[in-house]
């Protein structure tokens, strides 16, 4: 059995496709088998709404009767530092940018960064306006040398989130082993592996059903904080080669996408601003890949379960625990995980989660009502992403 992308379409188009999520896959694969399920399916929804700091947006602002040239000068939104090194309109707004003075201590305590990129990204797509200020050197075609002005969206001619690394593959499992409190990215970790903290969406995370890079590459089209985006490239740190289970699935950190999707198509319930204390502040974003079911191959990989998925526990008390030379404390599953405690040598560990289980199952849902109703069709990939040379 074989189907083509196309022939896919065509379904949808007819509102014959038979589309499942990644989390009701499970059970209609227990029911008919791998061949019986892949026979009768078409596409598989995945979803995620996870904090992810590689993220970031594209602004070209609506230029007043007298220009100014912001590239290059400073740029600030709301307080928040903007890079301005493009053309005279065009700036980048990062999710973890701080204004000047945002302390990282307050009295002897760690201070909890209220606000930031991501809060400015978050503002102007739920519609309102932000404080832009900024100043240039002033040229013959760009005279103006400060500009105060508050805008919105609607003062933009194109806004749209670029996001470097979003979508990792699995990631690490952290605890603190050493005898004081924390404070990272992946939370407040207490003493003496006094807690676990993960962030993915297990078995409905996009890459976890798609783990040999078949179907999702370059170009493919997915839900994207409420509006249709695109993988524009591999994300940064992609790393195909992480090692992995004969499911295919990474046992550690492994794929990321690059997404760009229209900022002014978005929906403020699924872009979410974050503040982690002692840390920083992050976005969370909403992210659904649809899988087109080409072939039984890929219908047991989208049928993958929480018990099928393995994932490190690193101690984060150390040097920052990434990549190869990455020493494991453990192994443990995603079933495990959300059990709401793991065991390490005999010590029983509670685990806290940082992606929303159930906010991803709704991406899945909508994307799979969408496809249903005939209002997202699916795209053939126009590149590959680097994949595994072999299992």
């Amino acid at each position: 059995m074989r189907r083509t992308v196309e022939e896919i379409n065509e379904k949808i188009k007819s509102g014959d496709a038979v589309v499942f999520t990644a989390e009701e896959i499970i059970d209609v694969v227990r029911e008919k088998g791998v061949k019986g399920a892949a026979a009768e399916v078409d596409v598989v929804t995945t979803g995620t709404f996870s904090p992810m700091c590689s993220s970031g947006a594209f602004l070209n602002i609506k230029q007043p009767r007298e220009k100014m040239k912001i590239g290059g000068g400073s740029c600030r939104l709301n307080g928040v530092p903007a890079y301005a090194g493009l053309a005279a309109a065009d700036i980048y707004i990062g999710a973890t940018a701080l204004p000047e003075g945002d302390p990282r201590n307050h009295n002897g305590r760690p201070g909890r960064f209220r606000y930031g990129g991501a809060h400015v990204i978050e503002e102007l797509v739920s519609g309102k306006k932000v404080l832009l200020t900024a100043e240039g050197h002033g040229t013959d075609c760009y005279p103006m040398k400060r500009r105060e002005q508050w805008i919105g969206l609607e003062d933009t001619n194109d806004a749209f989130l670029f996001n470097p690394r979003n979508g990792y593959q699995n990631y690490n499992v952290a605890v603190n082993l050493s005898k004081k409190t924390i404070f990272t990215y992946m939370g407040m970790l207490k003493p003496e592996m006094g807690n676990a903290n993960y962030c993915s969406a297990g078995q409905l995370s996009p890459l976890l059903n798609d783990p040999l890079y078949r179907t999702i590459g370059i170009g493919t089209r997915v839900f994207f904080c409420g509006a249709e985006g695109y993988v524009s490239w591999a994300g940064t740190q992609h790393n195909p080669s992480a090692p992995r289970l004969e499911n295919g699935t990474p046992r550690k950190p492994a794929g990321t996408l690059a997404l760009t999707g229209d900022l002014k198509a978005m929906h403020p319930d699924w872009i979410r601003a974050v503040s982690f204390s002692g840390y920083g502040v992050s976005l969370s974003v909403a992210i659904g890949v649809p899988i087109p079911i080409l072939d039984e191959e890929m219908m047991a990989f989208v049928s993958v379960t929480d018990a099928d998925i393995k994932a490190q526990v690193v101690d984060y008390s150390r040097f920052y625990p990434y990549g190869e030379g990455t020493a494991s404390l453990h192994e443990v599953s995603y079933a495990e995980l959300r059990s709401g405690a793991i065991e390490i040598d005999g010590k029983k560990v509670p685990t806290g989660c940082f992606s929303s289980y159930a906010a991803a199952r709704k991406v899945a849902g909508h994307l799979k009502d969408s496809i249903h109703s005939g209002a997202f069709f699916l795209t053939q990939a126009v590149s590959p992403l680097p994949a595994p040379s072999a299992l």
